[in-house]
């Protein structure tokens, strides 16, 4: 059952807890006393602004899921391009391109990956310019998770991988809890979503880059106008996985639970969300509640994608896409449920135009895969009658 809640040079996590002048220990036996200071805004000018007031506009699938490409081995995420090429992620550590008459082909690896647990390669990102692309992707190294860029060369159908640059390091990494998900927001800015790493009291310290969201510019500094002055955008988050904003500029993000619930989050510039002090709403001031909970198996939320005013949410141990509409108050009616059990586990879900893009993931050995697992699908989507 839904219930809705109550209402980029290379940086490291020493180095931020140095510029901090913090000395606590994440590994403390007990967690730290929130920060008072949670809620301090970015400036307007490198928030998002939110637009008119207006309705808000509803988005619904139109079709059933098709098979745009099969036989994908543990995919993670998955990039659009407006020639109806897409770039998939595959965790053990290759970058695959799929045309758009579905065929995928490897266009090069990553390096370093270390694809032990729920690591690997995980999240990518593209940013776009007049002179170049670059590919962004997050990865579980040897000794932690990592962000790294590559020029994507060569024309559609033809496109290869260039050399390796170090974005950020220094995100605690462990078998679960990695986070991964990383995008580039409205305002221009890297996003990086990163776990507790099994350090549950590093959600609660600034100095430490796990359990947070962090945001830096295209070259790996923190971006301006960050709350605390770090990377460090949101914190006291237990293992983020999905980002994405709505029409309003408003960032949304999917959290997984222990075992109680699992959540969406309004992101707040430097809101504590909790963990691991509370799971699910606290209702306390200190802490920001979800807007939305789910049981965790009706759940395990991962992928996230918005458009207009409606949010899509990859469920990996619920097995199916959960579809709910928001705005500035939180959740619009209730959410539904879509396609429960037919696909199997769902990792990323992701806008394209009038489509909604799906990866599932059900060779990642928590799935039961069929002859043609894993795939990527296409739903089209249609503006709802107001």
């Amino acid at each position: 059952m839904t219930v809705p809640a109550a209402a980029r040079g290379t940086v490291s996590a020493a180095v931020l807890a140095a510029a901090l002048s913090l000395t606590a220990c994440v590994e403390s036996a007990s967690a730290p006393e929130p920060l008072t200071s949670s809620r301090v805004p970015a400036p307007a000018s490198e928030t998002p602004a939110p637009g008119p007031s207006s309705m808000p506009v509803m988005w619904r699938t139109a079709s059933a899921p098709k098979t745009v490409a099969a036989n994908l081995r543990v995919p993670w995420s998955v990039v659009p391009f407006a020639d109806g090429t897409r770039i998939v992620s595959l965790r053990g550590g290759e970058i695959a391109e799929v045309d758009a008459s579905g065929s995928a082909r490897t266009i090069g690896g990553v390096s370093g990956v270390s694809a032990i647990g729920e690591g690997g390669l995980l999240g990518l990102a593209l940013r776009e310019t007049d002179a170049e692309t670059w590919l962004y992707a997050y990865l579980t190294s040897w000794d932690g998770n990592r962000v790294i860029r590559m020029p994507l060369l060569g024309a559609p159908g033809e496109r290869r991988l260039g050399g390796e640059q170090l974005i950020v390091e220094g995100i605690p990494k462990a078998n679960t809890h990695n986070g991964g998900r990383i995008a580039f927001g409205p305002d221009g800015y890297l996003y990086v979503a990163t776990g507790d790493a099994g350090i549950r009291d590093a959600s609660q310290d600034p100095g430490s880059l796990a359990g947070k969201i962090l945001r830096f510019d295209a070259d790996g500094a923190p971006a301006p106008g960050n709350p605390f002055g770090t990377a460090v955008y949101s914190l006291g988050h237990r293992n983020v996985q999905g980002l994405a904003w709505t029409d309003d500029g408003t960032l949304w993000a999917t959290e997984f639970g222990q075992d109680q619930v699992d959540e969406i989050n309004r992101i707040v510039p430097g809101a504590n969300y909790g963990w691991p002090i509370h799971e699910g709403a606290a209702g306390d001031s200190a802490y920001e509640d979800p807007v939305v909970t789910w049981a965790t198996d009706e759940a395990s939320p991962s992928g996230l994608a918005a458009i207009g005013n409606t949010l899509f949410v990859a469920a990996l141990r619920g097995q199916r896409v959960w579809t709910l509409d928001v705005d500035a108050g939180g959740l619009i009616g209730d959410p539904q449920p879509l396609w429960i059990g037919e696909l199997g586990r769902i990792r990323d879900a992701v806008v394209d135009g009038d489509e909604l893009l799906l990866l599932t993931n059900n060779t990642d050995g928590r799935g039961s895969p069929s002859g043609n697992d894993d795939r990527l699908l296409s739903v089209r989507l249609v503006e709802a009658a107001p």
